[in-house]
């Protein structure tokens, strides 16, 4: 079993917008997220990474953005990745991310999970969008490890367990070829151990770590 959470989680594919999961029957029991009554499990199938719309002027595209929610509501999308890479979110302030999950949440909130990316260089700003996202009503953060740094795999494991310890869960997203630096098969098990954390986004390519991590 790859995780002992309510989620496995797993993007094997070289591709930021491909989600597959599988899921468990063990469920958290301590969540401390202040929407925790209100979280909606992610669900096994397909998730979408959505684009942030803009106007010439930078500023959000509040309707065309509430359009695209609604799509993917009719069009019956399993789960929803919001302020992921796709949606621009490391350009974008924190009263910008704010204006984007609240529509998120006003348009599909429990009725389509949503995983908020939260993930950034800096583990207190992590902490900030990651509250931010609880506060608003997400269902789950997408943190990715920490770029340019390249901590060691004890930093790594310290850093997504610190940020479970919030009480959102956590999808972990391993990206080397953009971060420079690896989340280790054994430290994603490490990891695994903790109850909130739900799943791991994996964009090495490498199919065979998906053996290790149940070894």
């Amino acid at each position: 079993m790859l995780f002992r959470s309510t989620l496995a989680f797993l993007a094997l594919l070289n591709c930021g917008n491909a989600f597959t999961t599988v899921h468990h029957s063990r469920h958290s029991t301590s969540l401390m997220a202040s929407n925790s009554n209100e979280l909606l499990p992610m669900r096994q199938g397909s998730s979408c990474a959505i684009i942030t719309p803009m106007h010439s002027d930078g500023k959000i595209d509040i309707p065309s953005l509430r359009k695209i929610f609604q799509y993917h509501l009719a069009a019956g999308t399993d789960n929803l990745c919001v302020l992921g890479t796709t949606g621009e979110a490391s350009v974008m302030s924190m009263d910008e991310r704010a204006q984007v999950l609240k529509v998120a949440v006003e348009e599909v909130k429990g009725k389509i999970p949503i995983l908020a990316g939260t993930g950034t260089i800096r583990p207190e700003s992590v902490k900030d969008m990651t509250l931010q996202a609880m506060d608003i009503g997400c269902d789950a953060s997408l943190v990715v490890t920490p770029y340019y740094v390249k901590p060691p795999q004890r930093g790594l494991i310290k850093h997504f367990t610190d940020m479970a310890d919030l009480g959102l869960p956590v999808v972990m997203y391993n990206i080397p070829g953009r971060s420079k630096v690896d989340l280790t098969p054994e430290s994603t098990a490490i990891c695994a151990d903790h109850e909130n954390i739900i799943g791991l986004k994996d964009a090495t390519g490498e199919l065979d770590r998906v053996e290790q991590i149940r070894s």
